[in-house]
């Protein structure tokens, strides 16, 4: 049986195609348009993910969107009238969207399918829709390793929910308890977001970040006036000091009143006044995952938990919830957020409209495939990207391969490193990676100034020897970037000071070797030649651009960001700049 999935319309739009319940590829939509977070239909991404598996649209038994265009309006419009007339302006600014290709979704859906193959008829008769949370709750548990798990999900909104429990067990899924709009962790961050002058649905990860700066002394002031937190886990926001229904913005006066100070526009300098909001909001959002974990833990009974939605990114709210051992194991969606909807539309229709059983792990971790579901180049079309524009390069094979890269990052170069099928979620784990020197003292800065050009706090990432992980970190098992981890005493802290945060923490990368071979490979070199088994491990692109998809993407940001080198393959450029 072959499905798939689309989430669109909102921001990070991507396409998933699942076979017999193994997702077999998944892309984001923006890694073809090079349009950050790109929102439209993805037809670039369904096109790769048919051709990678040698199908056309007639092939398919269902086409499942990732969330529900009616009750979604139902709620808009319920929204709107609670607060009327306040809400006017913003209504009629998103009346005319949704009273176009929006309401009339399943038409925009079946037009646009039929540009990429022209079988109407077929399409119309396998359309079918998911629920928001639904898919998110499916893209966590159907591809873990658990049997039976609990199941959270948090984030904005999707319909009415804004997070939720379910009890997965075998092929079923059961929604228990449910928190609805505008009582929300997602839209509370976002607002947060907003207010520190970062773009929401973008700089979420920056208030991550930047709470490591500060200290949470405004924690009792948002916990006493902001949002009130209940024993059984939820929590009601006090929206008085927010306008995201009414308004055309996340916070009113009323909230900035609150701090004392307006808004930060994003040309403006972060102060400590604001490192200190951040780590306030991160100190609150740590508190309600853990009460929504724990609600979930006394409803199923379960001793293992999946995680889903955008709030599951929070890796530093992920590691809270683990080291605070309320379950045996925790596995979080790698594409947590509304790209991840895609997989999980999917699998959500495959597995409780038809009954069908899970795929067997079959010694696998999981069943993401690691992740690495997105578009691979063959050695031709790279060789062909690169006499297009005049590189030279030579082929190496993989002993002199990495014996080359290890000895030019112990000399502190910086490498763009291309490997097979790209990465499906926000983070880079390999394949699509900029790798660098983690004893390099001044490597953060050259990375954050030169290289990605973005903000200096913004800290990297450390990817190390799935076997050497427990003798470095107190997290031995993380292959997806999404936990916090604590290097293990303060000389090893000092031999990787480029990989550790501010607050001591590290968003870890685990590496194995069926995983990431080359990388693996590569990761023993370094360690030959250094002593230590860590790279930092940073997404292959600069500030503003998703991640690099082809290698004319690779090309170009080598270029732009003066990297030392870049890898695609077996094949080695030394950058000519």
């Amino acid at each position: 049986m072959k499905v798939l999935g689309i989430s669109a319309f909102y921001h990070d739009a991507a396409a998933a195609l699942i076979v017999d319940g193994e997702i077999v590829a998944a892309a984001h939509e923006e890694r073809f348009s090079r349009k950050k977070h790109d929102p439209s239909f993805p037809a670039a991404a369904i096109r790769f993910c048919l051709e990678r598996s040698s199908l056309t649209g007639q092939d398919l038994d269902a086409v499942v969107f990732y969330e529900k265009p009616i009750l979604k309006f139902d709620r808009i419009i319920e929204s709107y009238l609670a607060v009327a007339p306040a809400g006017l302006r913003s209504f009629l600014s998103s009346f005319p969207t949704w009273m176009g290709e929006k309401l009339n979704l399943r038409k925009t859906l079946l037009d646009s399918l039929v540009d990429i193959d022209d079988c109407r008829e077929h399409w119309q008769a396998i359309l079918r829709f998911s629920g928001h949370h639904l898919s998110h709750a499916a893209s966590a548990f159907y591809p873990s390793p658990f049997d039976q798990a609990a199941v959270v999900t948090l984030d904005g909104v999707g319909e009415w929910t804004t997070a939720a429990i379910w009890k997965g067990q075998g092929e079923n899924l059961e929604m228990i308890e449910q928190l609805r709009f505008p009582h929300s962790p997602g839209l509370m961050y976002a607002a947060f977001t907003e207010y520190l002058g970062f773009q929401v649905n973008d700089g979420e990860y920056k208030v991550m970040g930047l709470a490591a700066y500060g200290t949470p002394r405004f924690r009792d002031l948002i916990r006493s006036h902001l949002v009130r937190i209940h024993s059984d886990g939820s929590f009601q926001l006090d929206m008085r000091y927010f306008d995201f229904i009414k308004g055309l913005v996340m916070t009113g006066r009323r909230f900035h009143a609150l701090f004392g100070q307006p808004p930060r526009r994003g040309d403006m300098p972060l102060t400590a006044f604001h490192h200190d909001v951040a780590a306030s909001v991160q100190s609150v959002i740590e508190e309600i995952v853990a009460g929504i974990a724990r609600r979930a833990r006394t409803l199923t009974g379960m001793n293992q938990l999946c995680m889903a939605g955008g709030v599951a990114l929070n890796c530093r709210a992920n590691g809270a919830l683990w080291r605070e051992g309320l379950y045996q194991d925790i596995w979080v969606q790698p594409a947590a957020g509304d790209a991840g909807g895609a997989p999980g539309a999917a699998l959500a229709w495959y597995h409780l409209a038809n009954q069908a059983t899970r795929p067997p792990l079959s010694g696998r971790r999981d069943r993401m495939s690691h992740a690495l579901l997105g578009p691979s180049h063959d050695e031709t079309s790279v060789i062909a990207a690169l006499q297009h524009v005049g590189l030279a390069f030579q082929r190496l094979d993989d002993e002199a391969l990495v014996e080359l890269v290890a000895t030019a990052l112990s000399a502190n170069q910086v490498v763009g490193w291309f490997q097979g099928a790209a990465e499906f979620g926000p983070r880079a784990l390999g394949a699509r990676s900029i790798l660098a020197s983690a004893s390099d003292p001044g490597m953060k800065e050259k990375l954050n100034r030169i290289v990605k050009r973005r903000e200096g706090f913004r800290p990297f990432a450390p990817c190390v020897l799935a076997e050497r992980a427990a003798d470095w970190f107190d997290l031995a098992w993380s292959p997806y970037m999404l936990f916090t981890a604590r290097v293990l005493g303060e000389e090893k802290r000092e031999m990787i000071p480029a990989a550790v945060h501010v607050d001591g923490t590290c968003r870890l990368q685990s590496v194995d070797r069926d995983d990431h071979p080359h990388l693996h490979r590569l990761l023993q070199h370094y360690e030959s030649l250094s002593g230590i088994p860590v790279l930092l491990n940073t997404s292959f692109n600069v500030k503003d651009e998703p991640i690099v998809n082809s290698p004319q993407d690779a090309i170009r940001c080598m270029q732009n960001a003066s990297l030392d080198m870049l890898v695609m393959g077996n094949l080695v450029v030394v950058n000519p700049a």
